[in-house]
């Protein structure tokens, strides 16, 4: 019976894999609309041949890698469930200490072992095919150090988050998913806290911006925008890629506004004011605070139906096959399963309200510095750098875009000009 239930879940991944290949390589049209045709959102404008050849090669692929990626995650949950492997690891955990919390963190070390080794080969087909594309300047080395990082970050923090959780579950039973909402609320917002000055340091050297008559500039603008801001940061990750970003991070005294080193290099200072103007636009409207509340509510709402799933999954005869009981770490794997796919289902809603911010912040950018023209150079600059498609296919655009299209955003400034 377990190894039916695994070989149906491994057929139908397949299955799906070849819908989502058929889809982006044979069904889904990219190319710019007639209407607009030679206008500065049409990228054969601003590309040339070979250009537009690896947008297209190298966009399909990382769409399929990114719709293969999510199932081949529940297919990993399931078969730890289905096999009996969560059960095994919970046994292996018991005989170690008969104390619970040590119990936890031996249960996730062998449960973060085995995803690791499972998600390895995808993760390392995203990496490669970054690198063939020369998208990725990253070495292996360097690829194998991050992923040894994310393993032992994710470690402790999966160890914080679910020794608890579980604690509520065995305390609380069927209504665990209150306290753990309420705990989530003060996690999420010290996390937002630590991460610029904790978290992201692991991964890159930061360091304020070298050409201070630049951070000059940017802090006017900062000033003329009512921010308070005293630094302007970059981040080496020339080593690392030649993709081009900046962003605002964390909340209150340990705010950064940070710029790639990528960045600085490609853009002239017109340029990277309209991006620096877009990323305080993010902090004049407030989208930090939006989106922290929007995701507080979305957690509400998933821990009940995590919760109403989980119950009903182990009301039915034969669950224990799969797990000792849901109060028990054995049913981890059911509690991300469930996580994973509500959070997939809900990504449209979520990109959709991404999409409207990134327009706001475009539009109070244009407003800020009144220069439309480097706002669309900027774009052109970063469909090329980063082999980014101007017109992607609806389900792309649904699932994986937080941005608006390039070809939406240059449209949006050229009727600013």
């Amino acid at each position: 019976m377990k190894t039916k239930w695994a070989l149906r879940a491994i057929a139908g991944y397949v299955l799906f894999g070849l819908l989502m290949y058929w889809y982006l390589f044979r069904f889904a049209n990219t190319a710019i609309p007639e209407q607009y045709r030679g206008t500065a959102a049409d990228p054969a404008i601003f590309m040339n041949s070979r250009e537009l050849y690896l947008i297209e090669a190298y966009s399909k692929i990382r769409n399929l890698l990114f719709f293969l990626s999510a199932p081949y995650e529940w297919l990993f949950y399931f078969l730890v469930l289905a096999l009996g492997i969560s059960k095994m690891f919970e046994k292996w955990a018991a005989e170690v200490s008969r104390f619970r919390v040590i119990q936890t963190a031996v249960y996730l070390f062998w449960f973060s072992i085995a995803s690791f080794l499972f998600t390895f080969p995808m993760s390392f087909l995203s990496y490669r095919f970054s690198k063939v594309y020369h998208i990725s300047t990253q070495t292996f080395t360097g690829w194998m150090k991050d992923e040894v990082t994310d393993f032992w970050v994710n470690f402790v923090i999966m160890f914080a988050v679910f020794a608890v959780l579980y604690a509520l579950m065995k305390k609380y039973r069927y209504k665990w998913w209150i306290p753990a909402w309420l705990l989530s609320i003060p996690y999420t917002v010290f996390m937002m806290f630590i991460q610029p000055v904790v978290i992201d340091p692991l991964y890159n050297d930061f360091y304020p911006l070298k050409d201070k008559a630049l951070e000059a500039k940017i802090l006017a603008l900062a000033s003329k925008a009512h921010i308070p801001a005293d630094h302007v940061y970059e981040v080496n990750m020339s080593e690392k890629t030649n993709a081009l970003n900046a962003y605002v991070t964390g909340i209150g005294a340990n705010s950064r506004i940070v710029l790639w080193d990528t960045t600085l290099n490609r853009l002239n200072d017109k340029e990277i004011l309209f991006v620096m103007a877009h990323e305080m636009g993010h902090y004049v409207e407030k989208h930090i605070y939006f989106g922290t509340a929007g995701y507080i509510l979305m957690m509400l709402i998933g821990l009940w139906l995590n919760a109403k799933i989980m119950n009903a999954i182990a009301s039915r005869k034969g669950s224990g096959r799969w797990m000792t009981g849901i109060s028990n770490i054995s049913s981890l794997p059911l509690f991300l399963l469930i996580s994973s796919v509500l959070l997939f289902a809900s990504s449209p809603l979520v990109n959709w309200g991404s999409r409207y911010e990134e327009l706001r912040a475009d539009r109070y950018a244009v407003k800020m510095t009144h220069d439309p023209k480097s706002g669309i150079q900027t774009f052109q600059i970063l469909t090329k750098a980063g082999l980014s498609e101007v017109n992607p296919p609806l389900l792309v655009k649904i699932f994986r875009y937080d941005h608006p299209t390039m070809l939406e955003r240059i449209r949006m400034l050229e009727g600013e000009k």
